[in-house]
């Protein structure tokens, strides 16, 4: 994500009249500060960081070597099944799948990466390849954001290096702009995506047909999110200045000009989506996460880059107000852009994780070093980071793809800091992939941090980001073949030059149409600092400020994050939680009523909250009766989620696996618990009849092992009472629908037969079908497999330690918490229509509850059933709970003649309430606003 590398800077730059300093020298003076080094972690030698190294380029080639020998030239490696990922041949997984073209897309998105690591021979031979075999005139619909950074940069990363090695006289000698040409070719076919009245690109293109064709399949589109528009100028840029074609630059330089217009003026903040031909903002939260995080990096890497005065400009106004609203030290929450003292959501993102290491590029040092450290706490509590966590730092969305971002910033703040702290946070990165997430045949993505099962997929910006940065955290300057501060490094890793910058200047450096806000100087105190701005006279600075947050996240047990106003520090209570809420204390009655909060009684017992923001106290109370509220839907949401059991894991513990291969497994609602007994491990063994409906006839196969019988044709709990009877200790249900895959379907669990299941003593687990033929596989090529059936995923046999490279000592594993016990009042939501006032100034909020007691648990009785996103059980008693929330489950009973099942009526999502309760605010203040 960020930059490499720095040059001699005396001061700081602290007047935008000095702005228009070259890029190459402004934008990388504040990485000076690497000889700087903060007293508190003892240095590294160098013997263990070339042994580190070393180790980073063991697992590049574990990981690029399985590529390209199970998958090139697909796409992507998978892992678990040693095979290529090719699209249309596998079930779809949505987005995700955008990113693939049929273009060798690991290979080319590598190609950088292999120069980096020293691998000159590699990546000659892997150049011949992509020119060889790599075609960009596919009939597929691909993401033109993915496949800008990904392909258009990976080919222009590539050629960088290349003409760089040509010069150096040994390497590459032949090449003669080959990769450049093919660059040059993509970009064109991706130009009609701009065809659109505001100049945002539309977001996906067909590769061979272009647009709104009838057999391009794309151009109906009519939304995009802000980074997805805004992440271009670098590539395009570049390839405008390598090639003299000056039209790439311009286009996307007017998409960047468009969404500056678009900012909400009074905040200066930008939204997640935007309509691409009305530019009316969509989504109107804002963040530095998903959906809006390369916006703002490469407004500031264009002015490195380009020189251009504008961008720093806007870069420095939208920063401004990030720190202002979103950043709430050590926390980055999203808000709404036009009430951005209102937080739109309380969990985080991952994606989040690489604006530390922007930070350190515009040189505000402390809140890097805060958010990082906060973002380390969370990897040592979870392995990993998860795709979401809460403000409380537990789960909420548990999966991690192996994301490159937090070991980009860990970089970023070694060079700006030079503290050996950062080298130990690297191998903890490297200790983790290696005993959590390596495979036989690469690196399987963790489909949940908890359990740690495992996912068919490794990403190519693994092999493009996460390797380069491990390996430039660890190695000195004479470890590197070139000079990498010559470099920017684009969203992606992939290497662009910074005589870029003076190439090819043909296109306008001002927008002379753009109206900047005018901030205070002391706002850019820190565009270029020194050593002794960013340290003052303090060995100890950056040790100091990670120290109050060592505890944050295993130690304490905070209640939510909350913006804390002037009028609470000077000794006023803070505003009422709803966790805390009791609907019998006078006390909190009288804040709900100052808050707009009213209550009703309804006759069948329950209570009715309605706000109307126009009765309270004031804006302030207004804001935090909103936040009541929302608050309120979450945890009502929760006695559901406690109800369902959470994913069980299945790991194969036998040669030559030894516990590197999970699977992640459907619980059952009878037989023996995992989660309260001991794990069951045994060898496993094909019942016969496979489908287990009947007496089995090969006892003696399955006497003391874990059966395998197939789904289908009787129920569950038959199934497990057969197998039990033979003798087994455990079975493993697999799916009859060929195909089917935890990838792509939800898990469910495994119900009862209505009767009395008490008899059933063996766990039992249920598998989709791909995860399934994993070990089928297995049985077939090794014949004795071993697994083990648990709760969460245990740490490998030793016998694997002697095999494989060595990983960490470090042992932690997940903790998992118990299950709070429902209450048996219930919280119902009440149809919003039916509460809400005809009034345009009275935006009445509403739900009903029954009447609770301190410690009552709620839920809804209407919800969306969403598999991919978890939430947070919360305790209302206000006690410390570890318990991170739990994917969601459906139940199912299996019966012959009813196979479709049918899953319940479709509600409307509590997000959806919330957005429509939002944007009616957001009218009346606009209101309000006109009239005033």
């Amino acid at each position: 994500m960020s930059e490499a590398g720095g040059r001699g800077c005396e001061s700081p730059v602290p007047q935008r009249a000095r702005w228009s300093l070259v890029a190459a020298t402004a934008a990388f003076c504040l990485v000076s500060a690497t000889s700087v080094w903060t007293a508190g972690a003892e240095p590294m030698s160098r013997e263990e960081k070339q042994k580190l190294g070393n180790q980073v380029l063991e697992m590049f080639d574990h990981a690029y070597g399985n590529y390209m020998e199970h998958a090139y030239p697909a796409d992507e490696l998978m892992p678990l099944t040693c095979r290529g990922r090719v699209r249309g041949q596998e079930p779809s997984r949505g987005d995700v799948d955008d990113a693939l073209g049929k273009f060798s897309l690991t290979l080319i998105d590598s190609l950088d990466t292999l120069v980096v690591l020293n691998k000159t021979k590699e990546f000659e031979d892997a150049v011949r390849k992509v020119l060889r075999d790599v075609n960009l005139d596919n009939d597929v619909v691909v993401s033109v954001f993915e496949t800008n950074i990904r392909v258009l940069g990976g080919l222009l990363g590539g050629h960088s290096l290349a003409i760089m090695l040509k010069e150096k006289g040994e390497y590459m000698q032949w090449y003669n702009d080959e990769l450049l040409q093919m660059a040059k070719q993509l970009g064109y076919k991706l130009l009609p995506a701009f065809n659109t009245t505001s100049g945002l690109p539309y977001p996906r293109i067909n590769l061979k047909f272009g647009i709104r064709k009838p057999e391009a399949r794309t151009g109906t589109e009519t939304d995009t999110c802000t980074a997805c528009a805004g992440t271009l100028i670098l590539e395009f840029a570049a390839l405008s200045r390598f090639t003299g074609a000056t039209i790439f630059e311009e286009y996307a330089r007017k998409a960047l000009d468009f969404l500056w217009e678009k900012r909400q003026r009074s905040s200066n903040l930008v939204g997640v989506t935007i309509n691409i031909h009305t530019g009316d903002w969509v989504r109107k939260d804002s963040g530095v996460g998903a959906g809006i995080d390369s916006y703002y990096e490469y407004l500031l890497k264009a002015y490195v880059l380009l020189g251009d005065d504008s961008f720093l400009e806007r870069f420095n106004t939208h920063y401004d107000a990030i720190m202002r609203y979103i950043s709430q030290p050590p926390l980055l929450l999203d808000v709404h852009i036009h009430k951005p003292m209102l937080n739109a959501r309380t969990w985080m993102d991952a994606l989040l994780a690489f604006f530390p290491g922007l930070q350190v590029l515009k040189g505000d040092i402390r809140p890097a070093i805060e958010t990082h450290e906060m973002l380390y706490q969370v990897i040592k509590k979870h392995n990993f980071l998860p795709e979401a966590f809460t403000t409380d730092f537990r789960v909420h969305w548990a999966q991690h793809p192996l994301r490159p971002e937090f070991a980009e910033s860990t970089y970023f703040l070694y060079k700006a800091t030079g503290d050996p702290y950062y080298l130990e946070v690297g191998k903890t990165l490297i200790e983790n992939l290696n005993k959590y997430a390596r495979v036989p045949c690469g690196f399987a993505a963790m489909k949940d941090v908890r359990t740690g099962s495992h996912e068919d997929r490794m990403d190519s910006f693994f092999l493009a980001e996460m390797f380069k940065y491990l390996y430039l955290l660890f190695a000195d300057k004479e470890d590197i073949i070139f000079d990498i501060e010559d470099y920017i490094f684009t969203t992606e890793a992939h290497l662009l030059p910074l005589w870029l910058s003076t190439t090819n200047q043909s296109i306008s450096k001002k927008n002379t149409t753009s109206e900047y806000t005018e901030l205070d100087d002391s706002n850019f105190d820190w565009t270029c600092p020194n050593t002794q701005i960013l340290f003052p006279n303090d060995p100890l600075y950056a040790q100091s400020i990670r120290e109050p947050l060592k505890n944050v996240v295993d130690k304490s047990c905070p209640r939510g994050i909350i913006r804390v106003e002037e009028s609470f520090r000077s000794g006023a209570k803070p505003p009422l939680r709803a966790r805390d809420f009791m609907a019998t204390n006078p006390e909190h009655l009288e804040i709900l009523k100052k808050m707009g909060v009213s209550l009703i009684h309804l006759k069948d017992g329950r209570v009715q909250l309605v706000q109307h923001a126009i009765q309270a106290a004031s804006s302030i109370d207004a804001e935090d009766g909103l936040r009541f509220m929302q608050e309120m839907i979450e945890l009502s949401s929760q006695q559901q989620k406690e109800q369902q059991l959470p994913p069980r894991a299945v790991q194969i513990v036998s040669h030559p696996f030894f516990g590197r291969v999970v699977l992640t497994a459907g619980p059952a609602q009878f037989g023996l618990d995992l989660s309260k007994h001991k794990e069951t491990r045994g060898f496993v063994a094909s019942s016969k009849p496979y489908n287990g409906c009947s007496e089995l006839t090969n006892p003696e196969a399955v006497m003391g092992k874990i059966a395998l019988i197939q789904r289908g044709q009787c129920m569950f709990a038959e199934k497990a009472r057969n197998i039990q009877n033979a003798g087994a200790i455990g079975g493993i249900v697999i799916d009859d629908n060929e195909g089917s895959s935890s990838d792509t379907a939800p898990l469910f669990q495994m119900a009862g037969d209505g009767k009395d299941t008490d008899d059933i003593k063996i766990p039992m687990l249920f598998l989709f079908s791909k995860e399934g033929s994993i070990i089928l596989d297995a049985i077939r090529e090794y014949e004795e497999v071993e697994v083990l059936l648990s709760d969460k995923a245990k740490d490998r046999d030793p016998e694997m330690e002697n095999e494989e490279q060595p990983s960490s000592e470090n042992d932690s594993q997940n903790q998992s918490g118990e299950q709070i016990s429902s209450s048996s009042q219930e919280v119902d939501l009440v149809d919003q229509e039916s509460s809400e006032e005809n009034s345009v100034n009275s935006h009445p909020e509403s739900l009903s509850l029954a009447d609770m007691d301190n410690a009552a648990s709620i839920s809804p009785s209407e919800q969306t059933s969403n598999p991919t996103e978890n939430h947070e059980t919360t305790n209302l008693n206000g006690e410390c709970t570890d318990l991170d929330n739990q994917p969601q489950e459906q139940s199912e009973t299996e019966e012959d003649s009813n196979p479709n099942v049918s899953w319940g009526k479709k509600v409307q999502p509590i997000d959806s309430i919330l957005a429509d309760w939002n944007e009616d605010i957001e009218a009346f203040e606009m209101m309000e606003k006109d009239e005033l």
